[in-house]
């Protein structure tokens, strides 16, 4: 790859790594689909903000006019907003498949987990934030609607924060995934699996770590020993902006629902999905999910930070 023409890194970026100061990947498609105008800006350019306060470097990823960048600028960012009053502001979603389309038509796009991972990856970035990770869909048994997060994550050495599994999703079935390509799920003072607008989960993470060092130190040692590919850390929702468990389960029942009868799959199911909760919980969904972004982008500061000084 011609880096000068197709992937930027910010000189930020390229300083602290240079450095070995601590970097934080954010991903970009929470921007261009995950939420709406202008909640998504506001929610992007605050998790940086908390990223910088918690003492590392945000690096927002994504594609803007055919160009990778590492480190979007506020100007990018609002760029692939998608502000439906201004057409200049489209992007489409990407994730690696996706990517090379995206630079061949020159076009803006914000970037699944999958695609932040494989960036971050050439960068040399090893923490990246996120919302709650992809997985298996519900039915994914029969269709094999499965994340291309999933197989991301066995190729790519970065660490990811989440909030768990997205609980539009089977929980379940993403776990067994997870397993099967050997990638670890360490719970941040927790023993359960989080279901993202919720704490707790029937699933069992596979290693508990009660505080920030463990988990740098777990990293450390995975990718010393020469085992590729990423490390969840499960980074559970604050209690007190947690949702009721059986009122965001009635929610995600009806918007799955309506998904079917609509044969509304792949790529435009978790978008849809979220939008929907979002409507049925008369946007609580969406205030819990600034939250998740909030405390994970922090606690991935915190990460990197500690990462930084065991390498």
């Amino acid at each position: 790859m011609d880096y000068q023409k197709e992937f930027i890194i910010s000189e930020e970026v390229i300083e602290a790594l240079k450095n070995n100061q601590p970097v934080v990947a954010l991903e970009s498609s929470i921007i261009s689909h995950g939420m709406p105008y202008p909640v998504n800006i506001e929610t992007a350019l605050m998790a940086e903000e908390t990223v910088r306060k918690y003492g590392a470097i945000p690096a927002t990823i994504g594609v803007y006019q055919g160009k990778i960048v590492v480190g979007l600028s506020n100007e990018q960012i609002i760029a692939i907003s998608n502000d439906p009053n201004n057409p200049e502001t489209k992007a489409m979603k990407a994730s690696v498949k996706g990517l090379p389309y995206a630079v061949s038509q020159k076009l803006n796009a914000g970037l699944t987990i999958a695609g932040i991972l494989r960036c971050a990856s050439i960068a040399g970035i090893r923490v990246m934030a996120t919302g709650g990770i992809g997985g298996v869909a519900k039915g994914g048994e029969i269709s094999m609607d499965v994340s291309a997060d999933l197989e991301e994550m066995a190729l790519s050495s970065v660490a990811i924060v989440g909030a768990g599994c997205k609980s539009i999703l089977d929980i379940g079935r993403t776990k067994e995934y997870l397993e099967t390509k050997d990638v670890p799920v360490i719970g941040l003072q927790t023993d359960s699996f989080p279901a993202f607008f919720t704490p707790k989960s029937e699933y069992r993470i596979d290693y508990r770590m009660n505080n920030i060092d463990e988990a740098a130190a777990f990293m450390k040692a995975k990718w010393d020993l020469g085992f590729k590919g990423s490390v969840i850390l499960a980074n559970p929702v604050p209690d007190e902006f947690a949702m009721d468990e059986d009122k965001i389960n009635a929610a995600i029942d009806e918007a799955t629902r309506l998904a079917e009868e609509l044969n509304i799959k792949g790529e435009k199911s978790t978008p849809f999905l979220l939008s929907k909760v979002c409507e049925l919980t008369n946007g609580d969904s969406l205030k819990t999910n600034i939250e998740i972004i909030r405390n994970n982008t922090k606690v991935a500061a915190l990460v990197a930070k500690a990462y930084c000084q065991l390498v």
